[in-house]
């Protein structure tokens, strides 16, 4: 079993000193970060590289960004760390009103965990225990939709709709339910609009539901837009509120995870707020932090909260770091950084030119299918064809090619193999930091455009 944004070919130097560490490749050979500075990492050979991706869409502020470092420093000086059993803490405290403050109306409550799949483990257990609490135990089933992702935990690879990472896990994976995505430039017929596309997917939940039963189903969840498995797919206009439209008719909770899509990367805080649609729950990380500290947060709607308040009066959960004390400070630095500095408009911005560069320099290119995205969340599928869409052969590792000659420029971008169903097609998603410049944008397009055209001739 492999791992498809590695270079499967690049093997460790066996002169290299021996590292302890179970990297995520064990034959990978990975250079040595010591330090960064605006969106560039410098490793311990003295190279830079363009960070054009945000890690995995986390870096949201770059590296060394002073008033981040400030916050964390005197937060440790302080109080670094408290058990959430025993205390709550200023910082905790203050993260949640702004957190309530900047959310969609209604949702007012943040539980606080250290990432991602933390935080959709939350809203699954949130979910259940909600329904316990209404007298409705026999509601069991989640819906989602294929080439989704939620989490590598259990219970969120159970519900998230990544193939390849779900393969070798399934004996071990709760049953849930997947309909079809939102993805136009592989599904839209020729016939009809975005919009009747849009709707004719998403009126599968509600075939899905009636299957089911509705009395026995506790949710649907999805990315408002997808990211690492299916490449920064956008939804089509009228797709989400006709979700939230069946979602409500049959009573059920809409979970919108924002972990990678959320806190700005799409332009707006909230990527549902382009949707006018409010769900029931909201799973955030990676950018809630921008990579200073490890943070998630599941957050819940009043309802929701003052449903398990009044009834048992204790969510049935928990993990030792949840609200850690200097994380929340660091969060509350990337929260008013981001307004402080009106980077919801930079992204705006930036976002707009980077897509024009994109489209300017490829969209002739053989091999570049589809430009998409919003803001600075923006993904290419590569496909052996254009024209007719073919996707290259899996064995060749597209992908991963192309991250490496990217690597071998300076340039971090992060790829993916499986886009179409799990097995077939390629795509390279780009998430860089909010605070980038027109020259790192022509820097992003060129090493991109050179890296591509290496990976085409070899």
């Amino acid at each position: 079993m492999g791992c498809p944004t590695c270079d499967h070919l690049s093997h460790r130097d066996q002169t290299a000193p021996m590292s302890h560490l179970f990297h995520r490749h064990c034959h990978a050979t990975l250079p040595v970060a010591i330090g960064g500075e605006g969106p560039y990492v410098f490793d311990q050979s003295g190279k830079r590289y363009l960070d054009a991706c945000g890690g995995a869409a986390v870096c949201c502020l770059g590296y060394g960004h002073p008033a981040v470092l400030e916050a964390i420093h005197k937060q440790v000086e302080s109080l670094a760390y408290v058990h959430s059993s025993f205390f709550t803490t200023e910082a905790a405290e203050a993260l949640g009103d702004k957190l309530a403050a900047m959310a969609p109306p209604g949702i007012e409550r943040s539980y606080l965990v250290t990432g991602g799949s933390e935080a959709v483990e939350a809203a699954l257990k949130l979910a259940r225990q909600y329904f316990l609490e209404r007298g409705e135990p026999q509601r069991r089933h989640f819906i989602a939709r294929r080439q989704s992702y939620h989490g590598n935990t259990l219970g969120a690879l159970a519900v998230g709709g990544n193939a390849w990472r779900r393969e070798a896990f399934q004996p071990l994976l709760v049953e849930s339910h997947h309909i079809a995505p939102c993805y136009a430039y592989r599904d839209q017929r020729t016939d009809e609009s975005k919009t009747a596309y849009g709707l004719r997917v998403a009126n599968e939940l509600e075939a899905k539901i009636e299957a089911l039963g509705a009395e026995n189903v506790i949710g649907f969840i999805a990315e408002t837009v997808v990211g690492a498995t299916a490449g920064a797919v956008p939804p089509v206009p009228g797709y989400f509120k006709r979700i939230h439209e069946i979602c409500d008719h049959h009573g059920i909770l809409l979970i919108l995870d924002e972990v990678m899509c959320g806190m700005g990367r799409t332009g707006s805080l909230f990527a549902c707020e382009q949707e006018n649609v409010v769900p029931d729950l909201i799973t955030i990380a990676k950018g809630l932090g921008a990579g200073y500290q490890p943070i998630g947060a599941l957050l819940a709607s009043d309802e929701i909260y003052a449903t398990v308040r009044d009834g048992s009066g204790f969510f049935q959960h928990g993990h030792t770091y949840m609200g850690h004390a200097t994380a929340c400070a660091a969060s509350l630095a990337v929260l008013g950084t981001i307004e402080q500095e009106s980077l919801l408009e930079q992204v705006r911005l930036r976002g707009r030119q980077l897509t024009d560069a994109l489209h300017e320099r490829f969209d002739t290119h053989t091999h570049v299918g589809d430009i998409r995205g919003r803001g600075l969340f923006i993904g290419l599928e590569l496909v052996a064809n254009r024209e007719t869409r073919e996707p290259f052969d899996p064995a060749l590792g597209f992908h991963r090619a192309v991250k490496k000659a990217a690597l071998a420029q300076g340039l971090m971008i992060y790829p993916m193999g499986g886009t179409i169903d799990g097995q077939y097609g390629d795509h390279i998603l780009l998430a860089p930091p909010f605070i980038i410049d027109e020259t790192h944008l022509g820097e992003i397009v060129e090493k991109l455009g050179t890296a591509l055209d290496t990976s085409l001739a070899r």
